[in-house]
């Protein structure tokens, strides 16, 4: 059993004390399923380690779990694992459950490389699609497989159509998807609402069809994209699916739904759209993420240079 020393004598259970305060979290904070998995993990990871030392809560041990983690994570995982960690000490501390946080006192910067986001070329994406209606095309009517290509149109269309994320897709619900009035309602992470308009004809002909072939199906589910089996469509499910066009259009990169997102944030700065706007569409509560993206227009920067650039207006007189 892993235990915590708490001045002098007095014992508490570790593993107790981290299902008490994901049970907290999981209300005061209202975290995801997902978040709540992964705080787990990374919680039984940290009992798990403190099982092989003296079982206190101190400055020497958990500087030699940040090491631990430095050693054997990549920085953003590791950061991530010391945050859940620094957290939960927090939690003791303002309990009164120990006297002073032991994080107070670690160095736990990480030094994350910087990685441009990986974007689609447009003419790739128009690939992608055509590859998607060409299959709907050649596909029997009132079969399954029909019904499965209009799903992974509609899928396709509304990723790109709002940059939305993956996990926020196979979780919109019926009642989300408004197509009288064209826009959708995104829970996004923190369980933060926010509304984005589909202003494009073709993405919303898309949805009305999926909605049309799956209308009996959908409100038994309560989930607007479902599986053969009528359950909510995974995320693993739209991988795949996207993995199946980009091989279809002869496409050697490997594609991701993220990389939808990225794509659509780029091709949007590329347009000279406000970044704020942006951020908002994308759901980022801080503008340095969304900033990240003007790095990667290298399209619009080339322009800009070639064509704003003051050197243009000096002339040099021959003689």
């Amino acid at each position: 059993m892993s235990s915590l020393v708490i001045r002098g004598n007095t014992l508490f259970d570790l593993e107790s004390l981290t299902e008490h305060y994901l049970d907290i979290w999981q209300y005061q904070r209202n975290l995801s399923p997902k978040t709540l998995k992964a705080y787990r993990i990374d919680l039984r990871q940290f009992t798990d380690f403190m099982k092989m030392t003296d079982g206190e809560l101190n400055k020497i041990n958990l500087s030699d779990y940040v090491t631990h983690l430095h050693k054997n994570y990549k920085p953003r995982t590791a950061k991530r694992k010391v945050a859940c960690i620094k957290s939960f000490c927090s939690c003791l501390e303002q309990d009164e459950i120990i006297e002073k946080n032991p994080f107070s006192k670690i160095r736990t910067k990480f030094q994350e490389p910087f990685c441009l986001p990986k974007t689609i070329p447009l003419d790739e994406i128009q690939e992608i699609f055509t590859a998607a209606y060409s299959d709907l095309k050649n596909s029997k009517k009132s079969s399954f497989e029909h019904e499965k290509c209009i799903r992974d149109i509609a899928v396709l269309e509304l990723l790109f159509a709002t940059g939305m994320r993956v996990s926020e897709l196979c979780s919109l619900k019926t009642e989300d998807v408004n197509l009288s009035d064209h826009y959708i309602i995104i829970n996004g992470k923190g369980s933060k609402e926010r509304v984005v308009h589909i202003g494009n004809k073709s993405v919303i002909t898309a949805l009305r069809m999926y909605k049309s072939a799956f209308c009996g199906k959908i409100p038994e589910s309560g989930c607007f994209f479902i599986n053969r089996l009528n359950n909510r469509l995974s995320e693993q499910s739209v991988r795949t699916m996207i993995v199946k066009y980009t091989e279809k259009a002869d496409i050697s990169r490997h594609i991701t739904p993220h990389m939808f997102r990225h794509s659509f944030a780029t091709l949007l700065l590329e347009e000279d759209v406000d970044i704020r706007y942006i951020q908002q569409v994308l759901g980022h509560s801080s503008i340095v993420t969304t900033q990240i993206y003007t790095h990667v227009t290298s399209k619009k920067q080339k322009h800009i240079l070639t064509e704003k650039h003051p050197r243009n207006r000096i002339v040099i007189c021959e003689d």
